[in-house]
């Protein structure tokens, strides 16, 4: 008897998940590139026209969109760093032999910043970071430091986000790494440890060839994410005071939502994503070897 599956078969099983991911997906690129090629305001849908690149010229020349795409990589770059350290900070204590049930209910604990969706982390944070009655502040007082205006200052606005993505995803991190701190050979980890009392050496030599994968996917899915990141800082800042938050998702937001230029803001929407895109192949030519 064959063993081979009829085609109709195997599409009545992937057919579904395809069409799915067509118009979930695929469908709504389409539609943003489609769009920003064209006049497109929702004031004026009448006058809607094809106008070719230049809303693509617009947007590469307009030093706003700049401003705003490199605050979100200032983001990127201090806090991406921050949760990867922390992360395997965490992940190396965790590793330790002997913790037994307190491994287990860290991990649980460690859950529940990643767990809570964005718009709610970024209300918590509001109250977190309230100059009058914020835990923060509060904490702060306690060595003696007067209340700072975290949300209502934009010096520190821009650094309370900061934290409050590393909070929410360090522990994203912490047990990415943790998984693959537990595909090394508990035999080849021990002999290292009997060969030096270095840490460090460990680490480099015996552990981290088996936690690249998992920083590769760290760092694009992390990267990702940062660049698109909205609802925290929506829900937490309103991207003010002024523009200090005002990271490129935000300033997507404003053009399409608020100014109703939907051209300008899908063209802006289709360079960010060309910009994810490029970053996520450059982390995998320069790791790719050594995951391999």
């Amino acid at each position: 008897m064959s063993s081979r599956v009829p085609k109709r078969t195997l599409f009545s099983f992937i057919g579904p998940s395809i069409l799915a991911l067509a118009l979930v997906g695929i469908g709504p690129l389409i539609y943003a590139v489609w769009t920003s090629l064209h006049f497109f305001n929702l004031t004026k849908l009448r006058q809607v026209e094809f106008i070719g690149l230049d809303n693509y010229a617009h947007v590469l020349t307009d030093p706003i969109f700049w401003d705003a795409m490199g605050r979100t990589f200032l983001l990127l770059g201090i806090a991406l760093p921050l949760q990867i350290a922390f992360g395997l900070g965490i992940a190396l204590l965790l590793h330790q032999p002997g913790i037994g049930f307190l491994k287990t209910l860290t991990r649980l604990a460690l859950v529940l910043p990643m767990a809570t969706t964005y718009a709610v982390v970024g209300l918590l944070g509001q109250v977190m970071f309230n100059i009058k009655y914020g835990v923060v502040n509060q904490l702060l007082g306690f060595v003696g430091v007067d209340p700072i205006n975290w949300i209502g200052d934009p010096a520190n606005a821009f650094y309370a986000v900061v934290f409050w993505d590393v909070w929410q995803w360090t522990p994203f991190v912490a047990l990415v790494l943790l998984a693959g701190l537990t595909t090394v050979p508990p035999e080849i980890e021990e002999a290292a440890r009997l060969e030096t009392r270095s840490w460090w050496k460990v680490l480099r030599y015996v552990q981290l060839p088996f936690l690249l994968p998992g920083l590769v996917a760290v760092l694009i899915l992390r990267t990702a994410d940062t660049l698109k990141l909205f609802d925290m800082v929506f829900t937490m800042t309103r991207g003010g005071p002024g523009n200090a938050t005002e990271f490129i998702s935000i300033l997507i937001q404003r053009v399409g939502f608020r100014a109703f230029d939907q051209g300008l803001a899908s063209a802006q929407a289709v360079i960010l994503l060309v910009i994810t895109i490029v970053l996520s192949q450059l982390y995998i030519r320069v790791f790719y070897k050594e995951v391999r």
